[in-house]
């Protein structure tokens, strides 16, 4: 067993007791330095950002809104959303990917933290590893599937990118667009 993965239950334990909700107001202080850990840390960091503010505010007719009938709701955006940072998260501690959520118990605002602490998780579990990206694989179904770490980038991680920005879209369809002031270029929201 590596050092990683004896480290991993307690990283998450410790973010689980630094995290707020407000930990993605403004995107965290980049790295000093760049590489390849650093990097993909800066992009979960991203996706933290932008879920923060494309969920800020969102009401019951935002979370029902969907532009036709073969469409996802918002609230059914989050979900899955919710799944692919699980992804993420399991991915970066070395775990194997087997997400089966009920998410008809959870309201908006337990799926919102859910989400936003797993992000801030696979971040820090990420920042404070030495283990070689090439070493983490997505795991689908007990080993059955395996992927190098590459497929989570261009998969969960960007798929979560991309359905954030459906959200953007669909609140602003609802008529609540995002607050004013937030600045995805500089990742701050100017108040």
């Amino acid at each position: 067993m590596t050092l990683f993965k004896v480290l991993v239950p307690v990283l998450i334990f410790c973010s689980m007791e630094s995290f707020s909700q407000d930990s993605y107001y403004n995107i965290p202080k980049a790295p000093e330095t760049y590489s390849a850990q650093n990097m993909v840390v800066r992009m979960i960091d991203g996706l933290g950002f932008r879920y923060y503010w494309a969920t800020s505010g969102l009401k019951e007719t935002d979370l029902a809104y969907h532009p036709n009938n073969d469409a996802r709701t918002s609230r059914e955006t989050l979900e899955h959303i919710d799944g692919l940072v699980s992804v993420i998260l399991n991915t970066v501690s070395g775990k194997d990917v087997a997400i089966k959520q009920n998410y008809k118990e959870l309201s908006f605002e337990g799926l919102r933290a859910n989400t936003l602490k797993n992000i801030a998780s696979a971040a820090l579990i990420l920042k404070e590893s030495k283990e070689d990206l090439k070493d983490l694989n997505l795991v689908l179904g007990g080993k059955k599937s395996s992927y190098d770490f590459w497929y989570l980038i261009n998969g969960p991680l960007e798929d979560a990118v991309w359905h954030v920005g459906q959200l953007v879209s669909f609140r602003r369809s609802s008529g609540n667009p995002l607050p004013e002031g937030v600045n995805v270029l500089s990742g701050q929201k100017k108040d």
